[in-house]
């Protein structure tokens, strides 16, 4: 007997995990002492959840309450710190209703996908990006719509690029600070977005995680310049809780019902523990900066290293703890370039045709969340063996 699979069944997978398990392999193999992997495959801060949220956590835990079931979209309070932080960071007035608690960001997305778009829709969004945004729109019947950035757009879609498409796309989803390249849209350039998106009918969904991770240029959020943009954000990055699975959306009052519906019947609500440790979080900022202090100092000491060890093409990293570098030179594929990081230097890296179906075979993305030790070591290795072409 022959069972049928849905089209789910036929999503790519999305390869940093691949990279993840073969580091960790190699880490667990025999004499894995005289060959310590250095992580920057991952976007995962290695200094975890601030010392504040586990001392809440720890509270909670020897409690009274039964950390049962919230309501669909979190617990109020953590929606008003929420709304607050947008006052604090952004000058917003934002309702603490339009606020959407969710199981980690990427929860937000097929939320998002559902509430705003019908099997068959068409979404734009600039290349290279975060592999499961493509791959959730295709196990929902969207269709992703490519639009190649490079340098001269600084990795980000431009309204001109909207422009050209015909017919018009139903969505488009931006991210500022992106993923793999670390580039930003300019708060003049992504309010453009927003307004071209709202005034001809294209719901904006804007991917904002990394906002908090900057290095000298300012942010901007979507919900500053468009009513009818779709925010998603958590407290992953920045907040350093990867594991905790809790992020949240800005939501429109048109998609508030409708996702919080569609809430209440896939996830019941996010997980009450992780809820009373993001409501710590907004305490924690001096821990926080300074952690995001150590990222600059990182990401000072790879951009000064990489260079010289060959990697001589770089994207701009604003922001976020990634750097993409082009190895075209070296004439390896991105994953064999990253099969041999790994084996011969015993780093873990990412390649870039995760991030790019079409060129990403010439890009390797390296994260730069780990320990500023580790940083250093990594940099020392790739100085000790420089890359060579062919």
């Amino acid at each position: 007997m022959v069972l049928k699979t849905g089209s789910g069944a036929r999503v790519p997978p999305f390869l940093v995990m691949d990279v993840i398990a073969a580091a960790n392999a190699l880490a667990a193999s025999p004499g894995a002492a005289n060959h310590r992997v250095i992580r920057m495959e991952v976007g995962q801060p290695g200094s975890g959840a601030p010392e504040g949220v586990r001392a809440a956590v720890a509270t909670a835990m020897t409690g009274t309450d039964s950390l049962g079931y919230t309501e669909a979209f979190g617990l109020p309070l953590l929606r008003a710190r929420i709304a607050a932080h947008y006052a604090d960071w952004y000058g917003l007035d934002l309702p603490a209703a339009r606020i959407a608690v969710v199981a980690g960001a990427s929860a937000g997305f097929p939320l998002a996908f559902l509430a705003a778009f019908d099997p068959g829709d068409t979404i734009a969004l600039a290349t290279p990006c975060y592999p499961p945004y493509l791959n959730i729109m295709v196990a929902l019947g969207l269709k992703p719509i490519l639009l190649p950035a490079t340098e001269a757009t600084g990795f980000q879609p431009t309204v001109a690029m909207l422009e050209a498409l015909d017919p018009k796309p139903a969505g488009v989803l931006v991210a500022s600070p992106a993923n793999p390249t670390g580039s930003m849209l300019a708060p003049d350039d992504l309010a453009a977005l927003a307004r071209y998106c709202h005034d001809g009918g294209i719901r904006l969904i804007s991917d904002e995680i990394y906002h908090g991770l900057t290095y000298g240029k300012p942010s901007a959020s979507a919900a500053s310049f468009s009513p009818s943009a779709i925010v998603i954000n958590s407290f992953s990055k920045y907040f350093s809780m990867t594991g905790w699975r809790i992020g949240w959306m800005v939501l429109p009052e048109d998609l508030m019902r409708p996702v919080e519906c569609l809430t209440q019947n896939m996830f019941i609500c996010a997980p009450h523990v992780s809820q009373i440790a993001a409501i710590a979080a907004f305490d924690c900022h001096a821990e926080l900066s300074a952690r995001r202090d150590s990222y600059a100092r990182s990401r000072a000491l790879l951009l000064d290293a990489l260079p010289s060890a060959g990697f001589t093409k770089l994207s701009p990293a604003d922001g976020a703890f990634y750097l993409y570098a082009d190895i075209a030179h070296t004439g390896q594929g991105s994953s064999d370039f990253c099969r041999a990081l790994l084996n011969e230097l015993h780093i873990a890296a990412t390649p870039g045709h995760d991030f790019d179906p079409a060129r990403g075979e010439n890009f390797v993305r390296f994260s730069y969340c780990a320990t500023e030790a580790d940083i250093a070591e990594a940099a020392s290795r790739l100085l000790d063996r420089k890359l060579t072409t062919g």
